[in-house]
């Protein structure tokens, strides 16, 4: 990644914003944030840093250290941040002063992770959401980030009413919307599961009416661990329906933080996984992320078990940075 004159760049970005969406409606609005920044940053406050600080002595730390800690990874917020505006801000403004591209996850849609469960929760009503994620974005502002917003949500819609998707619909549009007028400088990418879980077309459908056209892109296997190339595949096939049926076609990333060994058929801590390739520009999508952290529980399951989501497991670390 290359630096540019980042000041011009932000004086300009709302009237060419506006001059974007004018012309070119269902296209990507924001400038390119990996054109601002010199690589991805690094979060000093991660999960796993925070067990290396209160474990330096652990067997297992230098491991750790250099294969996860190490490698830029998403930070999540939902329900837990705390006042939103102020932890976004935080967070982007600790990698702008770096010169580093932040990469954030939105998680905190209401009936979040309806189908399985084991992250359930989000934002108490439409209307709290809703004023939540604008916060989200005005923390963020004109610096520049990528973002992943609600992973689960257009999947776990047969678990929900035709009202409940309407409205979840709704929102998405709308967190998009608020994306593209408080933080011109973001690539939002709206979550599209992964290959095992809905077919492409379906996919492409839910994607479009949930308001794809207006965000950078999507994202898959967040969370999964299914093949880099397998993603690329059906990516590939969600933009071709979405061309067919819609006109226009969106770049993808995919989470390929847990896919090294690929998958086995489970999702929930399953023995056997490995670290994938880290977080990078390129690699068959527009660009390969670590967006769930290695080493953080999926739930009370598989080798997680008496966990909680998100809670970081150093032996599950281990274990994913060996293949085990």
């Amino acid at each position: 990644m290359r630096r540019s004159l980042r000041r011009l760049s932000l004086l300009l970005a709302p009237a060419l914003t506006a001059l974007v969406v004018a012309a070119h409606p269902g296209t990507a609005y924001a400038a390119d944030p990996t054109t601002m920044t010199s690589g991805f940053y690094v979060d000093p406050d991660s999960s796993a840093q925070q067990w290396l600080n209160a474990n330096p002595g652990d067997g297992r730390a230098p491991a750790i250290r250099s294969s996860i800690a190490n490698v830029p990874t998403a930070r999540w917020f939902g329900n837990w941040s705390g006042t939103i505006g102020t932890a976004t801000g935080a967070f982007v403004g600790a990698a702008a002063a770096h010169g580093k591209l932040p990469v954030l996850v939105a998680y905190n849609i209401p009936n979040r992770d309806i189908c399985a469960g084991q992250s359930g929760g989000g934002a108490g009503s439409d209307a709290d959401y809703a004023t939540w994620i604008a916060a989200f974005a005005g923390g963020i502002g004109n610096r520049p980030a990528v973002v992943v917003l609600e992973p689960d949500s257009l999947g776990d819609e047969s678990c929900m009413t035709q009202n409940q998707i309407t409205a979840r619909n709704a929102l998405l549009r709308n967190a998009i919307a608020q994306f593209n007028a408080k933080a011109p400088n973001t690539w939002v990418y709206l979550d599209a599961g992964n290959p095992a879980w809905l077919s492409a077309d379906t996919m492409a459908r839910h994607l479009a009416a949930a308001g794809v056209s207006g965000a950078h892109g999507f994202s898959l296997n967040v969370s999964n661990f299914l093949p880099t190339a397998q993603n690329t595949a059906y990516g590939n096939a969600v933009n071709a329906s979405l061309r067919s049926a819609n006109g226009f076609t969106k770049p993808f990333v995919v989470d390929s933080s847990r896919n090294g060994n690929g998958s086995d058929g489970a999702w929930c801590n399953p023995a056997g996984r490995r670290i994938g390739t880290p977080t990078q520009v390129g690699g068959g999508a527009e660009m390969l992320l670590w967006i769930k952290a290695p080493g953080e529980s999926d739930g009370n399951c598989g080798t997680g078990a008496g966990s909680t989501a998100g809670q970081f497991l150093p032996q599950v670390a281990y274990n994913l940075i060996h293949g085990y």
